[in-house]
């Protein structure tokens, strides 16, 4: 086995919890594409607080709660009987009823003497990863996984240290290691939490210890990463039951992530991480249930690309203060020492440490539940200075809560503090005390408890939800469309500022002959007559640079052209981080290397890269199949009318009206591209269709598509407008004959696109009255969305799709979502 090719994958109790979760996690397992996988499965979703009940109630000397056990047995039977065949049952239902057994015997036992040791509370508290993990074993394999079981006593190894046991990393591998080279399955499946130390006595990992069992097998493994699959979709920038608002973090460093998960982030806990940071081993936080969100990745961040300043807010409730001050401490050594000395003596953990420069008073933070015996403990070490009234006793203050702001980044940025502290202050929070280390990773405050919500809100707004966020706009083409989009803009600013929090700025114009470049914003009340008395000539080497020197928070670049040339500028502004929109449809169907490029730099730079009015102008059709995308639905077919122009020509051919005419009055009405032949050619139509299935996931080129057209040869081979309309007067008969068919048939003509698990044609078809596309009128656009879900009716959107008022508002949503990233 070749163990560099190993990958872990830790599933929690909520993943195993039931049938319907268990069926999640097979169906990852089967679609992840490592050769050989270690899994470890914690206890069934809450069986491990039912077992820490009853330990506890048989402690005190009470029977065992019938209720809890008939419970686990129930729901260990019920996934047993639901998940493997009758056939296959007995072995799982034998070891289950031994198990139950052995965990009752334990229970009794405690029971009877109302004492308990190590050895026993480890049997009873790991007993819930036992059951699970041998069930689940036997449903993968019933499932049709390639899967081993191995129980973590038997390569897990602690040991006694300062009287705790902790993991015996050479032990471990020397367990490990000889087990996996001889393995030849494909899934090794381990129970999470449990150990055995030298005398191969069970013992457990403590808190989070599926997670840090996981951990270190990754450690031993030399793993390519380590996946935790929990119930939420990697850590997040607050606790999202507080802060509604909060999103999860795409990457962190391990650094980050320790910080959060010390001050309350439980989606990982600090030992999980301790091992794999010496082997720089990758944890991805993932959600069993949403499996294609995209998570959290934790790392050693060598890129400095680790966007974010700020990178999460975390809290631990319930905290008490306790300070201790007096003018005999100022000057005088040892007496921290003394101080967390005697806390240590006790176990008891502090959370935060401050004192003053002045030396005159050490304040610190522990769970509110320590907090009596470290204050006793404190007053009796320092009892004689107290009765000296050297130093006052130890002043305690309850209901209290601690706050961390964390971030990589925090050092190297200006005015993080005072952001925080004012961000707290303008909502009335008192900060009562607060903490920042030298690494400057870390800023943690005490507040009281009442404000906590509060607190994390107003926090979390500051950092990560700007107030009034301000796009700058650099704009190429301000003709029929462009000048339409910035009427717009002018007419919306006050709606944009009140209702989203979004202010607008035009910060350069071009159009082909001039250019008009800002520092600050262009006025839009006047923009035409600013560019036509411009002496500055339309240059986009001089618009590029200008865009790049201003370097204004979110800028974007409009193209509003037909331009191949303006389009083959977008790499460039992405690569600085310049967002785009455009209406022009040339560069997403380019060759698919370069569709795939501009694709790719904007993801790795953050650019917004928008092109809803590509197809159907303002009409939401690639927002529509992004968001059945990325809700896990599959595109099987499209079928649409994707030429507003076409529509508009066929809809107005008639009995005594002649094709070139109405190609005339579509032209001037602005329905068609500047060059008509594209529409009628099917050229435009196809370029649209491309573009719908590469969003669909499929990878095709413009040769792909299968084109019909309906055009004769000589229509086709001009070279210009007027030849182009002169031919389409020679061949009258030609289009004459294709209406009187259609009528004849009672039919009507709809040039139709259509995408079908790959294939791609675009051409003219009779469309019957019962079809959807009988009744489409004037320049009106059409799609229909067949699916994973929408299998036999489709998913439709349909209205108007051509016009310069209805693409610039499509330009202008577009915008409008740049915003809102």
């Amino acid at each position: 086995m070749n163990l560099e090719k190993m990958k872990v994958l830790k599933f929690g109790g909520t993943s195993v919890a039931n049938p319907e979760s268990l069926f999640k996690v097979i169906t990852i397992l089967k679609a992840d594409p490592f050769e050989k996988i270690t899994v470890v499965v914690s206890a069934f979703g809450g069986v491990t607080d039912m077992l820490l009940s009853m330990y506890a109630n048989a402690l005190s000397g009470g029977t065992i709660p019938a209720n809890l056990l008939n419970e686990i047995e129930k729901r260990h039977l019920d996934t047993i009987k639901e998940m493997i065949p009758i056939a296959h049952q007995n072995n799982s239902i034998g070891t289950l009823k031994i198990q139950l057994n052995t965990l009752e015997s334990l229970l009794e036992a405690v029971g009877l003497l109302e004492e308990s040791t190590p050895k026993i509370y480890a049997k009873i508290i790991g007993m819930g990863e036992l059951m699970a993990a041998t069930i689940i074993a036997a449903i993968f394999e019933a499932q049709g996984l390639d899967v081993i079981y191995k129980d973590a006593r038997e390569i897990i190894k602690t040991k006694k240290v300062n009287g705790r046991q902790i993991v015996d990393y050479p032990a471990s591998a020397a367990q490990t290691l000889p087990f996996f080279k001889e393995n030849k399955h494909r899934i090794v499946l381990v129970p999470g939490f449990i150990a055995s130390n030298e005398k191969d006595q069970m013992t457990t990992l403590g808190r989070g210890g599926s997670d840090f069992s996981a951990a270190i097998l990754s450690y031993v493994l030399d793993a390519q990463a380590l996946e935790i699959w929990t119930d939420v979709s990697g850590m997040f920038t607050a606790n999202p039951k507080l802060v509604p608002q909060a999103i999860p973090i795409p990457k962190i460093t391990y650094q980050e992530a320790m910080e959060l998960s010390h001050f309350g982030a439980k989606v990982i806990y600090p030992p999980t991480l301790q091992p794999l940071i010496e082997k720089e081993i990758p944890v991805y936080i993932k959600n069993t249930f949403d499996s294609n969100a995209e998570g959290t990745l934790i790392y050693k961040n060598t890129d400095n690309a680790n966007n974010g300043i700020v990178k999460g807010i975390s809290h631990i409730d319930n905290i008490a203060m306790i300070t201790l001050e007096g003018s005999g401490m100022v000057g005088l050594p040892g007496v921290s020492k003394r101080l967390f000395e005697s806390l240590y003596e006790h176990k008891i953990n502090v959370i935060m440490i401050t004192q003053a420069s002045s030396e005159y008073s050490i304040c610190l933070a522990v769970k509110e539940s320590d907090v009596e015996i470290a204050q006793e403990t404190i007053n009796q070490q320092f009892e004689y200075e107290i009765a000296s009234y050297k130093i006052a006793p130890a002043k305690v203050e309850r209901n209290m809560a601690n706050i961390a702001v964390v971030g990589e980044k925090m050092k190297d940025h200006q005015g993080i503090s005072g952001k925080l502290f004012s961000s707290v202050g303008a909502n009335n929070i008192n900060i009562r005390a607060i903490a920042q280390g030298a690494s400057e990773r870390n800023i943690s405050i005490i507040i009281d408890r009442k404000n906590i919500k509060k607190a994390l809100n107003t926090i979390h707004e500051s950092f990560f939800e700007l107030q009034i966020k301000e796009l700058n706009l650099f704009i190429i083409g301000v003709g029929n469309v462009g000048g339409k989009l910035l009427a717009q803009i002018q007419k919306q600013q006050s709606y944009l500022l009140e209702n989203l929090q979004l202010r607008i700025r035009v910060v350069a114009l071009s159009n082909s002959r001039k250019m008009v470049l800002k520092d600050s914003g262009i006025d839009l009340t006047t923009w035409e007559k600013t560019l036509q008395s411009s002496t500055v000539a339309a240059d986009k080497e001089a618009f590029f640079k200008h865009a790049k020197k201003q370097n204004l928070r979110n800028s974007v670049f409009i193209d509003n052209t037909a331009d191949p040339i303006i389009a083959g500028e977008y790499k460039r502004y992405l690569e600085n981080s310049i967002g785009v929109v455009t209406c022009n449809k040339i560069a997403c169907s380019d060759t698919l290397p370069n569709y795939q490029n501009l694709k790719r730099i904007s993801r790795k730079y953050g650019s917004p890269f928008l092109f809803e009015t590509n197809v159907g102008a303002g009409l939401p059709i690639i927002d529509t199949l992004h968001n059945l995308m990325a809700s896990g639905d599959k595109i099987t077919k499209i079928q649409a009318i994707l030429s507003g122009s076409l529509n508009f020509v066929f809809g107005h051919f008639k009995d005594g009206v002649s094709f070139h005419d109405v190609v005339i009055q579509a032209m001037e009405q602005g329905y068609t591209e500047p060059d008509p032949k594209i529409d009628l050619s099917g050229t435009d139509v196809a370029r649209k269709i491309l573009i719908l299935a590469r969003e669909s996931g499929y990878a095709l080129n413009m040769e792909d598509i299968q084109n019909e057209s309906f055009l004769p040869d000589e229509v086709l081979q001009t070279t210009n407008k007027d030849d182009f309309f002169k031919a389409l007067e020679n061949h009258k008969s030609h289009f004459d004959n294709l209406l009187q068919t259609a009528e004849k048939n009672g039919t009507r003509l709809k040039y139709i696109a259509q995408l079908d698990n790959g294939e791609v044609q675009v051409g003219l078809q009779e469309v019957a009255p019962e079809h959807d596309f009988y009744h489409l009128e004037g320049s009106d656009n059409i799609v229909l969305f067949y699916t994973h879900r929408y299998v036999e009716q489709p998913l439709i959107v349909k209205g108007a799709g051509a016009g310069a008022e209805v693409t610039a508002a499509g330009i202008f949503g577009d915008i409008i979502r740049t915003g809102k990233r």
